[in-house]
């Protein structure tokens, strides 16, 4: 595979040089910039694009959660590494579907194992079924945080502040937003029909014309239809069809 184009975000300097150097020895990886601060690391995310970034967790301001919580937002979104002395950290790091989470100080085979993720996963021949053995979707519910598969997501949609995820089992409600989870979801294969709604393309089994140039959408396992704009139509039927 080609070069990973990677970002550095620390507020400690040392810290910063220590992962450059560990990171030196992945002839694959190439550290092509760097950031002191939250803020400098939205800024140069927007304007570099990086494959993943390496984010610190405690700095001054905005922490690496908050810069992470912004970096989803992207209209790229880059793989985000944790690392921090504090495990405590971990539970939070993952409801944002960080890909890995570092301890300090490094460890080299922890860092070789976080690579190989990275690796698998920017790999142009990566399928939706290794990544969903790399990962699951996180969403907090109840103060508890679940798990879930990708493929057993039937469709999502908002509702007032509330976004309902519908799986083939279990219905859960997250203040995650669409666009937060759309862009999670992009490798797979999720395609937004309606400004609040977001399906499963594999369950699709209908698509009936309603008025007004909108369609009706039909899921396997669910009797209740779903509405398609039609201004999502052409590209949904483009989406679909062979």
């Amino acid at each position: 595979m080609g070069t990973i184009n990677a970002l550095i975000v620390d507020d400690e300097r040392y810290a910063r040089e220590e992962l450059k150097y560990l990171l030196s020895k992945f002839p694959n990886v190439q550290v092509f910039a760097e950031a002191e601060s939250g803020e400098a690391a939205v800024l140069k995310a927007l304007q570099l694009q990086p494959d993943v970034v390496f984010l610190d967790v405690e700095m001054p301001k905005m922490n690496g959660i908050e810069v992470a919580k912004t970096l989803v937002k992207l209209k790229k979104v880059p793989l985000i590494i944790f690392a921090t002395a504090y495990p405590q950290f971990a539970a939070e790091a993952f409801r944002i579907n960080a890909v890995d989470y570092l301890l300090k100080p490094y460890d080299e085979r922890q860092l070789n194992q976080t690579i190989e993720r990275i690796e698998k996963m920017l790999s142009p021949a990566q399928t939706v079924d290794n990544l969903e053995k790399l990962g699951k979707l996180a969403i907090e519910t109840g103060g508890d945080i679940h798990y879930i598969l990708p493929r057993e997501i039937l469709y999502i949609y908002r509702d007032d502040k509330v976004t309902k995820i519908v799986t083939q089992t279990e219905n859960y409600d997250v203040r995650t937003t669409l666009k937060e989870l759309e862009s999670r979801l992009s490798p797979f294969s999720f395609f937004r029909i309606h400004k609040g709604y977001l399906v499963n393309l594999k369950y699709v089994s209908r698509l009936t014309p309603w008025f007004n140039g909108a369609y009706q959408l039909e899921l396997e396992g669910l009797d209740q239809k779903l509405s398609v704009s039609r201004n999502y139509v052409k590209d949904l039927r483009k989406r679909l069809e062979l």
